[in-house]
């Protein structure tokens, strides 16, 4: 488990050239062609740039906490909260991460009291509809994930409004899983795939793990690289099971609203340094 990082936090060796590498070069290209703007040798220059995860997902966690600690309502430090989405939002892009997954309200959190989901709900409207020029004009996709039935009529339509204006973006995507539960997900994608059976489209000696993938509300997004959970909770809180199987995990005792620029720095240089074995014998 990690610790809160440092605004001062930063490699102890000098920053490498990776000019001249390769790998580093092919990464870099690949990074700029889905975000031009990206520069993650400037901003993270100890890190290999091969090494930046492609996909982050993350587990919002300690807003209420947050505000409690200071004596104020659960509801402002959500507001706090969103500032915190914000900063990582143009951290993540700046330093080339191409999908952003955040953990926004979960299918368990309509169980909390009737005026704190009603304040979560309308302040995501406002989110949604206040962010859209600029994700316009960051050129990045807006894509849902969870279940449409039960969010206010509201909320479906500000989230229609934003995918539809940042449907032909083609920089990093920011992905928001709202009444959101994994194995809702999965149960969803076997009624899926079972409909296709009945209908005689698909074979069930066909079923494989692609044809699961394509099925879950991710599909088409690449798997999680990287997962990070503020508020120092170890469990994955039915999030993504299918899509986390693989990823690396970073957990910090910081709280989601003060969560800032050196905590993604350090979660990243976490996961650079790590050895991804994918079931195989170490390189080292």
């Amino acid at each position: 488990m990690s610790t809160p990082a440092s605004s001062s936090d930063s490699a102890a060796a000098p920053s490498p050239d990776w000019s001249h590498d390769p790998v580093a070069l092919a990464a870099l290209e690949r990074i700029r062609r889905v975000n031009p703007e990206a520069d993650p040798v400037g901003r993270l220059p100890d890190v290999h740039p091969a090494r930046i995860p492609r996909h982050i997902a993350v587990i919002m966690d300690g807003n209420g906490r947050w505000a409690q600690q200071r004596g104020f309502a659960r509801i402002l430090g959500h507001r706090t909260g969103a500032a915190a989405v914000r900063t990582l939002i143009e951290e993540t892009s700046a330093i080339g991460v191409e999908v952003l997954t955040l953990y926004s309200f979960s299918m368990e959190n309509w169980k909390r009291p009737d005026d704190e989901v009603s304040a979560l709900m309308y302040l995501y409207e406002l989110y949604l509809e206040g962010e859209r020029e600029r994700l316009v004009r960051k050129n990045i996709r807006f894509r849902q994930i969870g279940r449409r039935e039960g969010l206010p009529a509201e909320v479906v339509a500000a989230v229609d409004r934003l995918e539809a204006a940042t449907r032909n973006n083609t920089g990093p995507m920011l992905c928001i899983a709202v009444n959101y539960g994994s194995r809702a997900e999965i149960v969803d994608a076997t009624k899926a795939l079972a409909g296709r059976v009945a209908a005689g489209e698909l074979r069930v000696a066909d079923i494989d793990e692609q044809a699961v993938s394509g099925a879950l509300y991710t599909a088409g997004i690449p798997d999680p690289d990287l997962l990070i959970r503020t508020a120092g909770e170890m469990r994955l809180s039915n999030y993504l099971l299918w899509q986390l199987s693989y990823t690396e995990l970073f957990v910090t005792e910081t709280l989601w609203p003060d969560f800032g620029i050196a905590d993604i720095h350090r979660s990243i240089r976490s996961f650079a340094a790590r050895d991804r074995r994918f079931g195989r014998v170490s390189s080292g």
